[in-house]
């Protein structure tokens, strides 16, 4: 493809799913510009993430491995604790042999910033601070317009602009996020001498995570939260908490930290798991947030446009699929874009693998926070780690062409 050949693509929404877009989409040979509305990278800086296999998979094809893996640390194995604290199952995670895809743990923040680096690096525009208010769609292409007044007109915009996208309410003004039955806290423990201490001042607290096996997640089946936590190399910890319940006043700013602890250790604290002590002892890094997810069925596309990422099918975090869902979007996009013929083709094809996938998701993560659908346990400690989905490698893989083909239906996760 030449540069004169090139499709001109606006991405709108410069986090995962868009930054990584736009890394596939360059890489295909496009002409792709990203309009992001925050100032800067840190939009959900107190939060994080776990990147699954398959996301990391998604990144390699991206040749973005290196920009992520440089920030987070791996998780290799997944502990299962019930409300006693006792270990019921402790097994290989993903692709725990293969350093390039194991699961990852990390900041959303970081992530941000670490793919918007390496688009710079790339040379692909990065346009902060621009605001999208609407969206013309014409004989010449499709023309953003932003709240400072510019504009910018493409082949395509993809909307990557995540659970409140603009781009959606413009084209599909019906299709709102709902709340999935659970509030989810994220919090940090800076050290587990710290644990040691909060544990050492209330009998009622459990034992630290000082003995956890390097480069588990832990899972811990309580009963009045699900809990989950993985301890850092330099001893910090990350953990979790979903809770059932009415959701979060829209619009109300986030608590403080020690409202927020406060609420959450009186239902840690009936379980005998190191759940209650992490969040004693948890600096003020504490935020909640509403479990949400999309209706099945959203409408992705109209016209020039398409929806991605969290903007078109976000689901409620139960899995831990959200961002490794985005960035399989983004590779086959670009490929769609690079092997069929016309735009109309490539959203079609797009559309026909991506959804199953994806809407499953929804499916099963709003199941698990709602109570209705029990996650599956991981397998014995002798079982070895599953296979990948040959299906999905070859959607994922840049090298092999993505065509619609009746005998390959998509793959559910």
């Amino acid at each position: 493809m030449t540069q004169a050949d090139a499709t001109r693509v606006l991405v709108i929404g410069g986090g995962i799913a868009g930054t990584a877009t736009a890394l596939g989409l360059h890489k295909a040979g496009h002409d792709v510009t990203v309009c992001e509305a925050h100032p800067d990278t840190a939009e959900d800086i107190g939060a994080f993430l776990t990147l699954a296999s398959n996301g990391m998979r998604a990144l390699a094809q991206l040749d973005a491995t290196d920009a992520v893996t440089a920030i987070g640390f791996p998780l290799t194995s997944l502990r299962l604790l019930d409300s006693e604290g006792t270990e019921q199952a402790h097994a290989p995670l993903g692709d725990a042999d293969d350093p390039a895809l194991r699961y990852r743990c990390l900041r959303r923040g970081d992530l941000n910033a670490a793919l918007q680096g390496e688009a710079v690096r790339r040379g692909i525009p990065l346009r902060h601070g621009a605001r999208l208010e609407s969206l013309r769609d014409g004989a010449d292409g499709i023309t953003a317009r932003f709240a400072d007044g510019t504009t910018a007109t493409a082949d395509l915009l993809v909307g990557a602009d995540g659970l409140n996208s603009t781009v959606r309410r413009l084209i599909t003004p019906g299709a709102r996020p709902g709340y999935a039955g659970q509030r989810v806290y994220y919090g940090y423990t800076a050290t587990t001498t710290d644990t040691a201490a909060a544990t050492a001042t209330d009998t009622a607290l459990p034992p630290t995570t000082a003995a956890d096996p390097a480069g588990a997640i832990t899972m811990v089946r309580g009963s009045r939260a699900a809990f989950g936590y993985a301890v850092s190399p330099t001893g910090e910890t990350y953990w979790f908490a979903r809770v059932g319940g009415d959701p979060l006043p829209v619009g109300v700013p986030c608590e403080p930290a020690a409202t927020l602890r406060d609420q959450l250790l009186p239902l840690l604290r009936e379980d005998a798991t190191p759940a209650a002590g992490l969040v004693a002892a948890a600096d003020e890094a504490i935020m909640v947030t509403n479990a949400t997810e999309l209706p099945l069925g959203t409408t992705w596309r109209s016209g020039r446009v398409l929806l991605i990422g969290d903007a078109a099918h976000a689901a409620s975090p139960a899995t831990g699929q959200g961002a490794s869902m985005a960035l399989e979007d983004a590779v086959v996009l670009a490929k769609a874009l690079r092997d069929l013929p016309d735009a109309d083709s490539a959203f079609t094809a797009y559309e026909r693998y991506r959804r199953p996938r994806v809407e499953h998701n929804i499916t099963v993560s709003g199941g698990i926070s709602r109570g209705t659908h029990t996650p599956s346990r991981p397998t014995p400690k002798t079982a070895r780690p599953v296979e990948p989905d040959e299906a999905l490698v070859r959607q994922l893989d840049w090298d092999t062409p993505l065509f619609v083909d009746p005998l390959d239906p998509p793959q559910l996760p």
